[in-house]
């Protein structure tokens, strides 16, 4: 599947009208829901297949965010051979008590990964934990930027953002 191909896939998979309440507050009347993208096994294998020539070099772990970070870290690891971690939102207060399960962390070159970025507050959230727990944050990769500053407020806490497409980018398919 060609870039061009796979922006129009995910754009008329996941973009709904109606009226949609946002986590903002604010109701729109158009929705891109990123889990209908996400959920698709032929799609996540191209995001896959794309994404391979981001991955930074020294990347030795890929960090699949809690909740959509996690099936794309997951297709990414099953592409490339490199291993993954989960990262939660919140370490849980029971069992190993981490906020990355599955490959360590700890002194490993870090490759977050996210659906879509759009403040970047999660994802500077689990930079921290992630670099508590002794991990080394080379960058961040997700499918789509939207856009909407969250690139720059990465940039400004030490975090390289690489999307596979902007919004701009998906609304050209429309």
């Amino acid at each position: 599947m060609t870039r061009t191909e796979l922006a129009h896939a995910i754009y008329h998979t996941s973009h709904l009208t109606g009226t949609f309440v946002l986590r903002s507050g604010a109701v729109s009347n158009e929705y891109l829901d990123k889990y209908l993208f996400e959920s698709n096994p032929s799609l996540l294998r191209a995001i896959a297949e794309h994404w391979q020539t981001l991955i930074p070099a020294e990347t030795e772990i890929l960090a699949g965010l809690e909740m959509g970070g996690i099936p794309l870290a997951t297709a990414l690891s099953l592409a490339s051979g490199i291993p993954t971690s989960f990262v939660r939102k919140k370490a849980k207060d029971y069992g190993t008590r981490n906020i990355a399960e599955g490959a360590p962390v700890r002194d490993k070159n870090i490759l977050m990964i996210e659906d879509v970025i759009t403040s970047g507050g999660q994802v500077i959230e689990s930079a921290k934990e992630l670099r508590q727990a002794g991990a080394n944050i080379i960058g961040v990769l997700c499918v789509i930027d939207r856009e909407s500053g969250g690139k720059e407020k990465l940039l400004a806490e030490g975090l390289h953002l690489q999307a596979l497409f902007t919004m701009t980018e998906l609304k050209a398919q429309a």
